[in-house]
């Protein structure tokens, strides 16, 4: 049953790794897409004497650009910097501080952008930082038990949320919302939200952190990627339709890729294995954007339309990567797919086992189904686990050959 989302604090699952690393680790950065719940996340587990500053403050802004230093010697530690990457200098002053006087939980930090923001982190605070990423609300947040265990495939995983199990209509429902919680805790019409949404992205993060001199044409390339979210990335066909050439459209995306709007999955390889594919395929992070920019203005017509399939898997990419970054856990996770028309839709590697997943929108999974996934080439070192489909059944299926299908729902 759906939490009521709008009448209270929702409890983030990545909570207790921040907390973990919290007592080993200097510094802490929390890293995600504008409007995913950072801000509102740390300061609501600050710690006790920990102040909070934010760079969205224009005097503090201009303080932290001007002298560094100076920034940190006035607030003190331990301090909660909010928006960082409007002021990059102060890794290097944070650097200083933290080999001054070594200390577990001494800063945390948030950033909505990683243009200059990582390539501060991994020159200056290397070995004295975790970094976690925060998607927007993961479905098991919002209508399940909120569990911290990663999604582990097979019958009796670990990561399933049977208590969120829905009918197919609920389901898209689910998806055409997305996760933003700006959404949901301000009531604010889904078609409004999200306008506001790009716009602001647009304006603050895209005009101030890059070198987009063509605000329209950069909307308009994000409305092609949204339209292909699922597929193989292809930046000539989004060049065509942006108006820009192919070289602007792949940096492009790669800004839409650092700011966490979008995500590249790459191709599974193993070396022996000639003619795969070797072309990412792309991603929106949160499909109640992806809706938005693809022009849909309902679930019920979502649902129903050509699109569905191609927002479903994307809908359980997210969730999968969701389920692994609330655990602090980085998921070594691909996508097969070679010339003789074999494909596997997400290959999940875990301590030498491979996973084949497939995606389908039945709630009756044939064997056939899992054809491919049983003829998945594999390392030596390696072994290949039974096949699980996930599909939008409402409950869990034992099915032939040892494979297992599991509701979309329960992810």
């Amino acid at each position: 049953m759906k939490k009521e989302v709008g009448k209270g604090y929702v409890e983030r699952t990545v909570a207790g790794k921040i907390l973990e690393l919290t007592q080993y680790c200097p510094c802490l950065l929390l890293t995600g897409a504008r409007q995913v719940g950072k801000s509102t996340l740390l300061r609501h587990m600050l710690p006790e004497g920990m102040r909070y500053v934010t760079l969205d403050d224009f005097q503090q802004l201009d303080f932290a650009r001007k002298d560094p230093l100076g920034f940190l010697e006035t607030h003190g530690t331990p301090l909660c910097i909010d928006e960082i990457q409007y002021a990059p200098d102060l890794f290097r002053a944070i650097k200083l501080k933290v080999d001054e006087n070594r200390q577990p939980g001494m800063y945390w930090l948030t950033g909505s952008q990683r243009f200059h923001m990582m390539k501060g982190v991994s020159e200056t605070l290397a070995g004295r930082i975790g970094i976690i990423d925060l998607y927007t609300f993961s479905q098991s947040e919002l209508y399940g038990s909120g569990t911290s265990l990663p999604f582990v495939p097979g019958v009796g995983g670990a990561g399933l949320n049977l208590d969120s199990v829905c009918a197919l209509p609920e389901l898209y429902e689910r998806i055409f919302s997305g996760g933003y919680p700006g959404l949901f805790s301000s009531g604010m019409p889904w078609y409004d939200f999200f306008r506001d949404y790009v716009q602001t992205y647009v304006e603050r993060d895209v005009r101030q952190l890059t070198q987009v001199g063509d605000e329209a044409s950069f909307v308009r390339l994000m409305r092609s990627a949204a339209m292909r979210t699922g597929q193989q990335l292809v930046y000539s066909d989004l060049a065509r339709d942006a108006g820009v050439s192919p070289k602007t459209a792949a940096v492009w995306v790669g800004i839409l890729q650092a700011s966490g709007v979008v995500e590249l999955l790459e191709p599974y390889y193993v070396n022996t294995i000639k003619r795969l594919a070797k072309t990412p395929k792309l991603y929106f992070t949160d499909t109640g954007l992806c809706s938005w920019l693809a022009g849909w203005r309902s679930p019920e017509s979502l649902m129903e339309s050509n699109f569905s399939g191609a927002i479903l898997e994307t809908w359980v990419y997210g969730q999968l990567m969701r389920s692994y970054a609330n655990a602090g856990v980085k998921p070594l996770i691909s996508y097969y797919r070679a010339h003789d028309g074999a494909e596997v839709d997400f290959v999940l590697e875990e301590e030498s086992r491979i996973y084949p997943i497939e995606v389908k929108r039945t709630v009756t999974p044939h064997d056939s189904d899992t054809r491919w996934c049983r003829r998945l080439p594999v390392a030596a070192w390696s072994s290949l686990q039974p096949p699980t489909i996930l599909c939008t059944s409402t409950e869990v299926r034992p099915m032939p050959h040892g494979a297992v299908a599991l509701p979309i729902s329960a992810l």
